[in-house]
């Protein structure tokens, strides 16, 4: 049975990926932060088990990549044949107020795990996935974006991405580890943090619909992104450390849509109106925006092969319909204590 390791796992591509990876029939290790709330996040509900229980092919362990000791010894102790790096502070307008820890996590963690490889000796063993971000691309020289468009990014983030995109690189080709780098383009999912503008939308029209709140704001609804469904988007991490050789490759659905579209069609579903009685705008949210990136992913779903599955429209609607149900449950039980 092959072992997987995945840093990052209580996130939304963490929680999807290791659902994938069991029923391939992996023995799959997790790592979370302690801080980490598993059972708020839900993330995890379908497949967390106890982490004391040894016969299981789900474990879950405590850690975090800004930790060189605690990495080092966990990919001794498990010996996996794939670690797959989903950790990161993965907040665009976070990353201007934490820019250092960013860093830290998300440019030096990657680091750390692949000199962690060459330090045991795994190099011909162990298999390793970076995960990039779109928002590497930043300031965009062509449209669409694919694996030889140059990086310009323009947030801590975006920065930190293309630090750990280059040194896995590095890695590749001076030690001969077997290390990819996916470039996704946005991927949501009803499992994406709030945080996030396409689940705030969403889980904000849900608290308006069952009368929890009345407005909320939103920044630069202007911005296009190449939407796709993040359980679609795992299976191209793990199709790349399954090819003979190792690349490179750009995962996007090819399309672009504005936070407004997403908006007004999220707005639609939930049977609300017109969004501009419920959103105040707020263009000075990001001191640093990007207007437009779309993916170009030929490559991949010539390569791998791989291509997306679900459609915005019907990636909206996912979101939208978990959000009421959510609220609806919670009202529900409201209604019957009060009874």
């Amino acid at each position: 049975m092959k072992k997987a390791l995945i840093f990052g796992v209580t996130g939304q591509d963490g929680a999807y990926l290791a659902d994938a990876l069991l029923k391939k029939n992996y023995a799959v290790h997790g790592v979370k932060r302690r801080q980490s709330n598993i059972n708020s996040a839900s993330r995890l509900d379908l497949i967390f088990k106890d982490p004391t229980q040894q016969e299981t092919d789900f474990i879950l362990h405590y850690g975090d990549v800004t930790d060189p000791h605690n990495v080092t010894d966990l990919i001794a102790k498990i010996r996996p044949d794939e670690i797959y790096n989903l950790a990161a502070q993965s907040h665009v307008a976070v990353s201007f107020e934490v820019p250092e820890y960013t860093a830290n996590a998300d440019a030096i963690g990657a680091l750390r795990i692949l000199e962690a490889i060459k330090f045991h000796g795994f190099e011909n063993k162990t298999k390793f996935y970076q995960a990039g971000t779109s928002e590497m691309f930043g300031k965009v020289k062509e449209t669409p974006q694919n694996e030889k468009t140059p990086f310009y990014p323009r947030s801590p983030y975006g920065v930190a991405k293309v630090f750990a995109h280059n040194i896995t690189n590095h890695y590749r080709e001076a030690y001969d580890i077997f290390a990819c780098c996916g470039i996704l383009f946005n991927h949501e999912s009803p499992l994406r943090g709030i945080e996030f503008v396409t689940r705030q939308i969403t889980y904000r029209l849900a608290r308006i619909k069952f009368h929890q709140q009345k407005k909320f704001k939103l920044g630069n609804i202007r911005a296009k992104r190449d939407w796709g469904f993040a359980g679609d988007y795992v299976e191209s991490m793990w199709l790349m450390l399954q090819q003979k050789n190792p690349d490179d490759y750009v995962i996007a659905t090819g399309e672009s849509h504005s936070v407004e579209e997403f908006l007004a069609l999220a707005t639609e579903y939930a049977g609300l109106g017109d969004w501009r009685e419920y959103v105040e705008i707020d263009y000075e949210l990001r001191p640093t925006d990007i207007d437009v990136l779309v993916g170009d992913s030929s490559k991949a779903q010539k390569q791998l092969p791989w291509k997306p599955k679900m459609k915005f429209e019907d990636l909206v609607k996912n979101m939208v319909e978990h959000d009421l149900e959510y609220f609806k449950f919670r009202s529900d039980q409201v209604n019957d204590y009060t009874d």
